[in-house]
């Protein structure tokens, strides 16, 4: 039996979500193709992508509504499962000091974006939690769709570092950006963020996405509290952008490829829309300014090691991020 693409009424994009797509002049365009593209259940390829995976970007909500951003690696491809359309089977859970460790219960908002950089393929799931156990949980999907594969940097994957966190760096809390965390952020081409839109309607819950570009394209202020960031051209859902309009609360999460470092950081954003400062970025089209309240550095903490293949084609448009 074939599954109705979107089943209901209403638009499969909430309305911060609209309101971003009006001010370009693309919301009733996107409505009919988000009827399209957007489902409540994913189709074969996709059930048959996330096993392939080595890890998967993961945002769950806290109990204030805050959104808590990891990349999640599991014992080897095959770790995330899908016994049937509308359920996903993830066979990790974050060890004890990752930001999402506590927040993985049953009925959490969840989303997984599921990446795979040698190909620059991705797809996201966003969904509830129906289960957990100690060898991983289960959620149920509100939301199955594709994404370009614009601003991914193909890298390949060279090796699993033993979790022999013995021997690194203790982990790191602050309200601010300490001279390592800024260090990585400023080197960084790529960064996940996740946000979430607290409604009952199918098109709100949590969402997490793939932020790249040059290094440098995150700047950081002298004193750590604040970033900036560009928005280049996308696919124009604005699922990311439009969350933040019905919640300014951000969560992400800047991955060392080489040495497996996460630096998690969560706080409140802001959008520029227009004007002289957007101009100033190369490529942007908007830019989010991210007021940091929390900074998590865990050295050591991703078990996974990568080189550097190939920068996206897409980014010879986005200028020099070192001169800005």
């Amino acid at each position: 039996m074939k599954l109705p693409e979107w089943p209901y009424e209403e638009a499969p994009f909430h309305p911060g979500e609209q309101a971003a797509q009006a001010l370009h002049g693309v919301r009733g365009r996107l409505a009919e193709v988000g009827r399209r593209v957007i489902r409540t259940w994913m189709p074969l390829q996709h059930r048959g992508f996330f096993p392939l995976l080595p890890f998967v970007a993961l945002v769950a909500v806290d109990a204030q509504g805050r959104p808590r951003a990891t990349l999640l690696a599991g014992p080897g491809p095959g770790f995330v499962t899908s016994p049937d359309e509308t359920t996903l089977r993830v066979d990790a859970l974050p060890p004890h000091d990752d930001p999402v460790a506590t927040l993985l219960a049953k009925d959490a908002q969840v989303a997984l974006l599921g990446i795979d950089l040698p190909t620059r393929r991705r797809n996201r799931a966003n969904g509830i939690v129906t289960a957990i156990d100690k060898n991983g949980f289960t959620f149920h999907i509100r939301q199955s769709f594709g994404n370009c594969p614009k601003y991914i940097q193909v890298r390949e994957l060279l090796s699993r570092a033993p979790q022999a966190r013995a021997a690194q760096a203790a982990p790191h809390r602050s309200d601010r950006l300490d001279a390592r965390s800024r260090a990585l952020v400023r080197q960084a081409d790529t960064f996940f963020i996740g946000t979430q839109a607290a409604s009952d309607r199918a098109s709100g819950g949590a969402d997490i996405s793939h932020r790249g570009g040059q290094p440098g394209f995150v700047h950081v202020s002298e004193d750590g509290r604040t970033l900036v960031w560009p928005e280049f051209s996308g696919n124009l859902y604005f699922n990311t952008l439009g969350n933040l309009l019905v919640q300014p609360l951000a969560s992400i999460v800047v991955p060392d490829f080489e040495q497996g470092d996460l630096l998690h950081i969560s706080g409140r954003c802001e959008i520029v829309w227009a004007g002289a400062e957007v101009e100033a970025f190369p490529g942007a089209r908007q830019l989010v300014r991210l007021q940091v309240d929390d900074a998590l550095l865990r050295p050591g903490a991703w078990p996974l090691r990568w080189r550097l293949i190939e920068t996206s084609p897409f980014l010879d448009a986005t200028g020099r991020w070192d001169t800005v």
